[in-house]
């Protein structure tokens, strides 16, 4: 726990560490907070940034919202160089020192560059963006601007997010990658198949099983040579072949770093009096790369350092992947592809439809599910909460009761449990959302930040906005003036 007067400082001013700093913001008026920020911004959404690509939000739309102030000094577009562990100081690009008392590293992840002829050299060439960051996203935009064909290097996620932005933007989109179907981390190869047929509809042709060897640019074009002779052309290339957590400064300072940097449950590193969130850090497996987990570490630590709960620890849950792209419903979850247990598939590829289902012990170990399927709803839940699957497994399938036992999403929030998560990202409930309205909240902007939910992903705004219009309807309380 940290004492009146002692100073907390963050390293990294992203979804990490910003939320870390809102936390320790909202525990007491007695704290001191210096967070130190590389990027010149505000804090923003970094997984809406596709959607910002796409052109269907603006930049405002994408900020976080900023702390400072009652005890938090916030500085952006500063670097931090060094950590003297031994004095207990950071040293910044600017030359400052700053001391503290504990120490949170939330410096994130990089993008990786393969090891290819033509991208061997710093800074990359000019139509060659690596995606990650805003002003990445800003490069790239300008790119597109008057372009008519754009490559995508690499068909995870965060590639294929990127292909649908630019394909939204009117470009003829092709993704390059090595692994013979689209998602591997989390697909099945008849999923990643409907996937990419459902792709080519929207613009976006996937070159699959096929090994870039070099790449050539110049001011009017790049141009990329595959292993079997195949020759691309296009006006930009985006690099999304995955990221690296970022741990120079904790390397050099001598802290364990395995993948990540190393923390336990407490998110404590080998030096207690330093801790790690975020992308940057592993705990257990390995390191997330994603914002839920980033966000609960984020609490953890400041239910720690100001001793509202000295007993709180990080325990994993389990994560649901959904794709944020136009046009595509996706959702992934656990392992749906191996391990013991029953297994149920549909496939329908001329609809775009995929369900594959791995229940064990009575329980949803993984599941997969593409296309329109209305008991995706149902499906997170029950993997969420760990809950008995129903008998009649068809209907989870399918998305239609043939027993009628099946829990159905409710067609109404009136008959949705107040336990029943709507925002996966913040873990907030419709009982959340109801108490925060009833504490005074009276709209759906209102109820956002008040409780979080829908800044994230931002895949369940259209449910909250559901909630919200339900709650105005059905408990109509008198604003007061």
């Amino acid at each position: 726990m940290i004492k009146r007067g002692e100073r907390i400082v963050v390293v990294g001013n992203g979804m990490a560490g910003s939320r870390l700093a809102g936390e320790l913001y909202a525990r007491g008026d007695d704290l001191k907070v210096t967070v130190l920020g590389a990027e010149p911004h505000r804090a923003y959404n970094r997984i809406m940034l596709s959607t910002l690509l796409a052109g269907k939000i603006s930049e405002p739309d994408v900020e976080l919202a900023e702390i400072a102030g009652r005890g938090v000094d916030l500085r952006c577009g500063v670097t931090v160089r060094a950590i003297d562990r031994d004095s207990q100081q950071v040293r910044t690009d600017d030359g400052d020192t700053i001391p503290y008392a504990h120490l949170v590293l939330a410096t994130g992840s990089r993008p990786v560059v393969p090891p290819l002829p033509g991208l061997d050299a710093r800074p990359l060439p000019d139509r060659v963006v690596a995606f990650r960051t805003l002003d990445d996203c800003r490069r790239i935009g300008a790119l597109a601007d008057g372009a008519r064909r754009a490559l995508v290097l690499g068909g995870g996620l965060l590639g294929l997010e990127a292909a649908r932005g630019l394909a939204a933007r009117g470009l003829d989109v092709g993704v390059v990658h090595r692994v013979p179907y689209l998602m591997e981390r989390q697909l099945d190869p008849t999923a990643g198949a409907i996937l990419a047929d459902t792709l080519a509809d929207l613009g976006v042709t996937a070159h699959l099983a096929v090994t870039p060897v070099a790449l050539a640019a110049d001011p009017a074009e790049v141009r990329l040579t595959l292993a079997d002779g195949t020759l691309l052309a296009a006006d930009l290339l985006v690099l999304a072949c995955g990221v690296r957590p970022d741990t120079a400064l904790a390397e050099a300072a001598g802290l364990a770093v395995g993948r990540g940097v190393l923390v336990d449950d407490r998110l404590r590193t080998n030096d207690p009096r330093i801790s790690a969130i975020g992308d940057c850090a592993q705990h257990e497996s390995g390191p997330t790369g994603l914002v839920a987990p980033a966000w609960a570490q984020a609490r953890v630590v400041a239910q720690l350092l100001t001793g509202e709960d000295p007993q709180a620890r990080y325990r994993p849950r389990p994560v649901v992947t959904r794709l944020k792209a136009a046009g595509i419903d996706l959702a992934s979850m656990g392992d749906p592809a191996s391990g013991p247990g029953e297994e149920l598939t549909f496939a329908d590829p001329a609809r775009g439809t995929y369900a594959r289902l791995r229940i064990h012990d009575g329980r949803l170990a993984g599941a997969i599910l593409l296309g329109d399927n209305p008991s995706v709803g149902t499906v997170i839940q029950l993997f969420d909460r760990g809950q008995p699957v129903p008998a009649d497994r068809r209907a989870l399938l399918l998305g239609r009761a043939v027993g009628g036992d099946v829990p159905t999403p409710a067609a109404s929030p009136a008959l949705m449990p107040d336990a029943a998560t709507v925002c996966q990202c913040n873990t907030v409930s419709k009982g959340a959302l109801v108490s925060c309205w009833r504490g005074g909240a009276r709209s759906l902007d209102a109820i956002v930040a008040g409780t979080r939910a829908g800044t994230g992903c931002g895949g369940c705004r259209d449910a909250v906005a559901g909630i919200v219009d339900w709650l105005s309807r059905a408990d109509p309380v008198e604003v007061a003036r």
